[in-house]
């Protein structure tokens, strides 16, 4: 854990590195999934998802959460611009749910190929065993480590021998606090409660349909593998080896299909191999939501208060994490994507049982103690996140039912258009974009 109370590493804290992984749809002018190419072939930092129409952007690496957002700001812009331009207008789909889906057909997997087409390959075995419908899901991925100054000051104060093991032990308990406690930035984020009736009956169109969740994707509908993983975080090789082992198993095809909401990654090629030579260089939190009431798909708060959220866990106590408790922890970021958090239970490693929206307003009292003698924004950030808690009607998720309910497409494409025109007037893609490089 982080020696915060070494005067070196306190005023550090908030010193770290920040990137963005934002997925969503293109659609046509009625609402239906684009069947165009990707328009974006070869651009670093604009690339696909699982299938042709599911467009990503991958921010370059910044130091700060208004910095990243801004950047997420400029390729949105770019993408806008040419979409508009396209000899038949299309739009980014704002929501992680999808619009109308007349058939798996709709879903067109990305189109790689040459040297890339064992991309196509792995999506066509997802596409089998998950079917593509799930694939639809949109979100954000939030990238984080903690900056170079930061770790070595705490180095320093652990009084270590070798770096390369105390960061890799370091991000190894931050991952195992976040398994027990990230089902926290789930129902901070969640934003999808809708979704069009042409998901779950096929032909059945303009329908809303409510499953009593306030994320689907992050609920037991969405993103999971077939069985509750149980990782060993004692050491990076343990880590790598307890992945490996559900490959070996014939459970997943690669280590990337373990649908996990956390993740540590390595610098470089996202491989097994890699993260076992060089080390661990960020967490991954895998998550958010898209946020159609944002801009840009997320609020800066929210951003700012991940990075709150892994310095708080780093900071703080190991506790046990058995088999029992790694089970339970999947459980708790489903429970998590419930709309009526007062409802469901969470289950910590220490016993303790409180409902959702219980449990999440003590764990942000512990934070507020934490970062009591910081800066007036940090607290407000807090307090913020706290008002999602104590009145259910602050929450994204709510707020969407009751804006976007009858209606949920036809709404959300009057939304999209909005958002395309909104963003283009917002300033020059092209110098956001020299800007991102």
């Amino acid at each position: 854990m982080l020696h915060v109370n070494d005067p070196a590493v306190r005023k550090r804290l908030l010193q770290g590195n920040f990137g963005l992984e934002r997925e969503n749809l293109r659609v046509d002018s009625k609402g239906y999934l684009a069947q165009t190419d990707h328009p974006f072939a070869g651009h670093k930092h604009i690339e696909r998802d699982f299938c042709e129409n599911q467009v990503e952007i991958n921010t370059p690496v910044v130091h700060s959460a208004a910095e990243a957002v801004e950047l997420l700001a400029g390729y949105d812009r770019l993408i806008q611009e040419t979409l508009r331009n396209l000899p038949e207008r299309e739009y980014l789909w704002p929501f992680s749910n999808p619009p109308y889906i007349r058939s798996e057909e709709d879903i067109p997997i990305a189109r790689f190929t040459g040297d890339q087409a064992s991309k196509r390959e792995y999506r066509d075995y997802l596409s089998d065993r998950y079917g593509r419908y799930k694939m639809t899901f949109s979100g954000i991925h939030f990238n984080y480590s903690f900056s170079e100054e930061l770790l070595e000051a705490d180095f320093a104060a652990s009084g270590e021998t070798d770096f390369d093991l105390y960061k890799n032990r370091l991000y190894l308990e931050l991952a195992e606090r976040a398994a027990a406690y990230g089902w926290l930035m789930v129902a901070v984020t969640a934003a999808s409660p809708l979704m069009d009736s042409s998901f779950v009956e096929k032909g059945k169109f303009d329908q809303d349909t409510f499953h009593g969740m306030a994320s689907v994707r992050c609920s037991e509908l969405g993103y999971w593998n077939f069985f509750a993983s149980v990782l060993d975080y004692s050491s990076i090789e343990a880590y790598a080896d307890s992945i490996k082992r559900y490959v070996d198993q014939g459970l997943l095809r690669a280590p990337s299909e373990l649908y996990y909401p956390i993740r540590l990654k390595p610098r470089g090629k996202n491989l097994l191999s890699t993260l076992r030579e060089k080390g661990v260089d960020h967490i991954e939190l895998r998550m958010f939501d898209l946020n159609p009431l944002a801009p840009f798909g997320i609020e800066e708060w929210d951003v700012q208060f991940a990075q709150m959220f892994l310095i708080w866990l780093a900071s703080t106590s190991r506790e046990p994490f058995t088999v029992q408790n790694q089970v339970q922890a999947v459980q708790n970021f489903k429970n998590a994507a419930h709309y009526d958090l007062k409802t469901v239970k969470i289950i910590l490693p220490n016993g303790e049982i409180d409902s959702v929206a219980d449990a999440a307003l003590k764990v942000i009292d512990r934070m507020k103690k934490f970062y009591a003698d910081f800066p007036e924004e940090i607290r407000q950030v807090l307090r913020f996140q706290e008002e999602k808690f104590l009145d259910a009607e602050n929450r994204y998720a709510w707020k969407l039912r009751k804006a976007y309910a009858n209606g949920y497409v036809k709404k959300g494409l009057v939304l999209a258009r909005k958002k395309q025109e909104d963003s283009i007037a917002s300033g020059s893609s092209r110098w956001n974009e020299k800007k991102a490089q």
